[in-house]
């Protein structure tokens, strides 16, 4: 069966696994541990003796509190990835196996931070570098006191990199000869056809 908070794949079996163990908790904890867990996610750190504390009288070992915490953040990030809404999602943990009031005070937790919690998976999303400047010089050595004779073009390129998540631009130099320098204007040309081509 294809659930949406899973990116309309199987949930995955370990997730099903810990669905029986979410239904130990009473759902008034269960909305509490999720609190919990929401910090967590968004950044905001995690109170695990709360934690422990609310699982005590589930007489729950530390493996299943792990386990617990790792299932609330993947159901409540994934039905934040894929853009689930409150009732779809609590329907979807109805038919895994979730008790309906212990789904429904998921669901309100998730409901509540469902636009933090995609603003937050967006800003950890895939960020890459950017290219600041680029500086370009060509050297034509005639002759050398190494080499009788040279003739050749060199290529000094200076790529200024700006650090995304240090926010420092940082240089990178290379000197590359005519033919080489030929290649990677050529693969370079490539890849922006290819990227517009995804626009």
């Amino acid at each position: 069966m294809r659930f949406r908070f899973c990116g309309d794949l199987d949930c995955p079996d370990w997730v099903l696994a810990e669905i029986s163990t979410l239904a130990k908790i009473s759902s008034v904890k269960l909305k509490l541990i999720c609190a919990q867990v929401l910090k967590d996610v968004l950044g905001e750190g995690i109170d695990y003796d709360k934690i422990l504390k609310l699982t005590s009288d589930a007489k729950f070992e530390s493996g299943d509190v792990k386990a617990t915490v790792a299932v609330l953040a993947f159901i409540l990030s994934s039905a934040a990835k894929y853009n689930v809404d409150s009732e779809s999602l609590s329907s979807e943990l109805q038919q895994l196996g979730l008790p309906k009031e212990h789904a429904a005070g998921l669901c309100r937790s998730y409901e509540e931070k469902q636009s933090s919690l995609q603003d937050s998976l967006r800003k950890g999303s895939l960020r890459l570098n950017c290219l600041d400047s680029v500086s370009w010089r060509v050297d034509y050595t005639l002759s050398s006191s190494e080499l009788r004779q040279v003739n050749e073009p060199v290529v000094h390129l200076k790529l200024n990199v700006k650090n995304v998540d240090e926010k420092v631009t940082e240089p990178v130099t290379m000197t590359l000869s005519a033919e080489k320098f030929r290649v990677l204007l050529a693969e370079l040309k490539q890849a922006q056809a290819i990227m517009k081509t995804l626009e």
